[in-house]
This record gives structure tokens, C-alpha cells and sequence, in this order.
């Protein structure tokens, strides 16, 4: 990583480019791109270093769902979940490199501070033998009414549970990552000046045989995990994860609920432990937080995507830091 910079590894939820409410359209996609380029914009101008990643639960799934209705309507086999990740990375990848390439173009900070953007098309090495592959939690796909789950599930043998944030999704297994098979290329174009969107979706799930060979498989990675181990091989000094929720709490969805602005990481650990954080959705996230400091970063922040910069300066969101 360049010397004297602190770089920053922001991790954009899903949500972030097609947020509860939107259309699904094109139109709201670039909207929601450019956003997160306004802010990448900004924190260049401040000399920060940036790596992005972003999550890819909404896409994969309309992808997903896309291809069944090809099976359905016209007999056309769909591919499997890695490869959906894969097409999820480069959609997503593709229009977020658009908009902080114009985005830099317009404030005059290509050849000055960043040499260019790139999109990675990531792989990460998880266990075959993972349990999550026995237990599916992870959500993708749009949000469905109760009577609409049910309805796919008899169609597809797709599973489906509640949504924290309402409504019902698809769900899918998500095993642990261990690292990206990519990150030497990550870190020397890093290194050399660029911006790198890599590890999207927590990157493709695959495992390695015997002889070492790589093959994908059936998952979506947690994209918060995902972005720890990157962050974390590129020692990076700051995860930053942004998402449609303000901050972390305890008690979430209880009348006794109570925000966390800035958590020790032994603190975070005990009420991780204590079950305040949800699987597949905040669990995760203070997962990766943890696991990021307890590896030698400075913070973790998490924060709504609208008030990523100022919980970057300690004014929104929430912190874990060292004990």
C-alpha cells in the first residue's frame, strides 16, 4: 500500500445499488453509483487510499430468478450460483468503474492522484466441506410477500425466511472465506496508483482439489467477510461498510434497543456472543469488524451509505476499535 496514506477498503452493501423502494431499474443503478463515487471522489481529494468491494445479494438473485424464467418460458439450463457471482461482479463492477472514472475525470484527479479504475474479477477460496453449505443463510434476491415465498419455494425449491428488514428472501449458503485467490494482483495495482474494485459478492466461492486446481461452487460469500480478508492481506487501516441501516445496536427491533456508537473489540465480542446481532444480516458485519481489528487494523465503521463520510470522522455509525 503507498506509505504515508491511510487506505480504506469500503465495502458497499448490495443495497447500495438497488435500495428498498427503487424500481430495479437502470436509472436507479447509475443513481446509486455515482453517490458512492461522489464519496470515493471525495475522500481522494483527501489523500486517503481506497479499495472497493460490494456486496451482490439483490443481483445475484434477480439473476437467478432471471434464469429460471429462461428455463421456464424457453428452455434455456441456467447456470450455476458461481457463475451468477460472476456476472453479478461484472454488472455491478462495470457501472461503479464508469462512475468513479467520470467522476474523477470531472474533479481532475486522474494522472494526478489515481491512475485509473479497475474491476477485478475475484475468486475466494472457501472449505468444500464448510457447514454453511448445510444450513443457508444468506439473502439474495428481491423481497417477497409471504404468499409469494411460499409460492416459489413449491415452483423452485428455492428457501426462503423473513428479512430482518421485512419481507421475505431467498436464502443460499454462505461459507467462510479464507482468502482471494487475486490479492497479489489486487495489492501491486494497489500499490502502483489505481483504484481496484475487486472481491465483489465476497467474491466466487471455490475450493481447491487435491492436485490444486480450482472449482466453484454453489454459495454466495458474505460480502462483509469477504472484505475483511482482503482488507486484512492488504493491511489496509480502515474497513469501512456501508448498508441501509445507521449503526449497530443492541436489543435491535426490542423497545430497550440501544445504539452503539464506538465498541472496544472485546466489548463486540461479548455481545456477539449474547446474540444481539442477527445472522444475515448485522451478525456478519460485526464479524468483519472484529476480525479486522483483531488483525491488526485501526477501525471498522459501519454506517448507512448516506452517512459514510461523516462516520468516517467519528460523527455517525459504528466504530469498533482495539481494546
Amino acid at each position: 500500500m503507498k506509505k504515508g496514506l491511510d487506505t480504506i477498503v469500503i465495502a458497499l452493501g448490495g443495497n447500495a445499488f438497488q435500495t428498498k423502494g427503487d424500481r430495479g431499474v437502470a436509472e436507479d443503478y447509475w443513481r446509486n453509483a455515482y453517490t458512492v463515487a461522489e464519496l470515493i471522489a471525495r475522500l481522494i481529494e483527501e489523500n486517503y487510499g481506497v479499495v472497493v468491494t460490494h456486496g451482490n445479494g439483490p443481483q445475484v438473485g434477480i439473476i437467478a430468478e432471471w434464469m429460471s424464467l429462461g428455463l421456464k418460458e424457453k428452455n434455456i439450463p441456467p447456470m450455476p450460483l458461481d457463475v451468477a457471482g460472476a456476472m453479478s461482479q461484472g454488472w455491478l463492477g462495470y457501472m461503479l468503474q464508469q462512475a468513479l472514472y467520470n467522476k474523477l475525470a470531472e474533479k481532475k484527479l486522474l494522472g494526478s492522484k489515481v491512475r485509473g479504475v479497475l474491476t477485478i474479477i475475484t475468486q475466494t477460496l472457501v472449505d468444500r466441506n464448510d457447514p454453511a453449505f448445510n444450513d443457508p443463510t444468506k439473502y439474495i434476491g428481491p423481497w417477497y410477500s409471504k404468499e409469494e415465498a411460499e409460492k416459489l419455494s413449491r415452483e423452485l425449491g428455492w428457501v426462503f425466511k423473513p428479512d430482518p428488514r421485512g419481507g421475505y428472501r431467498r436464502v443460499v449458503p454462505s461459507p467462510d472465506p479464507i482468502g482471494q485467490i487475486e490479492i497479489d494482483a489486487i495489492k501491486m495495482l494497489v500499490e502502483q496508483g489505481f483504484i481496484v474494485i475487486a472481491d465483489g459478492g465476497g467474491g466466487i466461492p471455490v475450493y481447491r482439489d487435491e492436485n490444486g486446481l480450482l472449482h466453484g461452487l454453489e454459495g454466495v460469500i458474505d460480502k462483509d467477510l469477504g472484505a475483511e480478508r482482503m482488507a486484512s492481506a492488504l493491511k489496509a487501516d480502515i474497513l469501512l461498510i456501508l448498508t441501509d441501516i445507521e449503526k449497530a445496536f443492541l436489543n435491535y427491533g426490542t423497545p430497550n434497543a440501544k445504539p452503539l456508537d464506538v465498541v472496544k473489540v472485546s466489548e463486540a465480542l461479548k455481545y456477539y456472543r449474547e446474540g444481539h446481532f442477527k445472522p444475515g444480516s448485522m451478525g456478519p458485519k460485526i464479524l468483519a469488524g472484529m476480525r479486522f481489528v483483531q488483525n491488526g487494523g485501526k477501525m471498522a465503521v459501519i454506517a448507512h451509505l448516506k452517512q459514510a463520510y461523516e462516520a468516517l470522522k467519528g460523527n455517525a455509525g459504528t466504530r469498533i476499535i482495539p481494546d
